[in-house]
């Protein structure tokens, strides 16, 4: 909002000083995420800025460490770059099947998570919910409780997921979920739901429920009524709860060192173990396309805020 023109000496003074204060904590905020990304087109083996990055010598500037994503575990990296090279890429380079592992395991459990969470937050939003308050707050604890806890539970749950049965009497015949794609995919849902469950709560604030009983007045069955009115008026928030779920899978990596096995290599996992067996500067390179990635998505979340809205008839500001 502009300083209006009659505004006094004193309020122009606060108005600067506001904007200088936004201004200092936006790069308080911004600088070590926006710092890494010069450094993954250091020409050397360096996590630092040389004299050559810093006279702009085009020499100190190189993609080496992007095209070190694609070599690196490769059977023949000096192989001529043809279909079989590609084809090598695909199969034996670490950093790609990594974010083959962690496009896998994102995309189930987003659609996990969004199914789960977009019904959890439509019971919750009914008034006649009994406890809602209490179950709110079990169904976001995954969000608020430390994620050290959370693994911890997590993985001894799945190691061993028949023994609470056993407890009341059950014995049924169940496999062991640590290790395996499932058992990510389950933890990563559990933590996805929480933020499914808060920006669809959101967007039901603004429903107007006589929408659901006209539509049942008219004839139309519950199902009906849920994808033909409720639905689209609930997508922006269930579009921008299931982005948020799949950034929190695409980025978790504490579940995953207690749950996942050898095969469930994500990319926060791969940049941890390079980080302790082999540090290079291509961890700069992942985590600059991590932060391209990011912009996306959140970019993507306002515009589905911004037509959520509309759709509501809220003005934005």
């Amino acid at each position: 909002m502009a300083l209006p023109t009659y505004a006094s000496p004193l309020e122009k003074t606060w108005y600067y000083a506001r904007l200088a204060i936004c201004a200092a904590i936006f790069f308080f905020l911004i600088a070590p995420i926006v710092v890494v990304i010069p450094l993954s087109f250091n020409a050397e083996p360096y996590f630092t800025f040389t004299d050559k990055m810093l006279s702009f010598d085009p020499s100190g500037y190189s993609m080496r460490w992007y095209d070190s994503l694609l070599t690196f575990g490769m059977t023949n990296p000096d192989a001529p770059r043809g279909l079989s090279w590609w084809a090598d890429v695909w199969q034996n380079a670490k950093w790609v099947q990594a974010a083959k592992s962690s496009a896998i395991i994102g995309f189930f459990s987003t659609i996990l998570a969004t199914v789960l969470g977009t019904l959890a937050a439509l019971g919750l939003s009914r008034p006649e919910m009994p406890f809602r308050r209490i179950i709110m707050a079990m169904l976001i604890s995954p969000m608020i409780v430390p994620i050290i806890i959370t693994a911890t539970g997590m993985f001894f749950f799945y190691s061993n997921p028949c023994e609470p049965l056993t407890w009341i009497g059950l014995n049924p015949q169940c496999g062991r979920l640590a290790g395996t794609y499932l058992g990510v995919i389950l933890a990563h849902a559990t933590l996805g739901i929480p933020f499914v469950i808060i920006t669809v709560t959101a967007t039901l604030i603004g429903f107007d429920q006589s929408l659901s009983r006209a539509a049942a007045s008219l004839g139309a069955n519950p199902r009906t009524t849920f994808f033909r009115i409720i639905m689209p008026l609930i997508l922006p928030g269930v579009i921008s709860g299931a982005l948020f779920a799949f950034v929190t899978s695409f980025d978790e990596v504490v579940a995953v060192l207690f749950i996942a096995g050898p095969d469930q290599q994500t990319i926060p996992r791969q940049m941890w173990n390079g980080i302790r067996e082999q540090i290079s500067p291509a961890i700069l390179a992942v985590a600059t396309l991590l932060v391209i990635f990011s912009i996306a998505l959140l970019a993507a979340v306002e515009m589905l805020r911004r037509r959520s809205e509309k759709l509501r008839g809220v003005t934005p500001h």
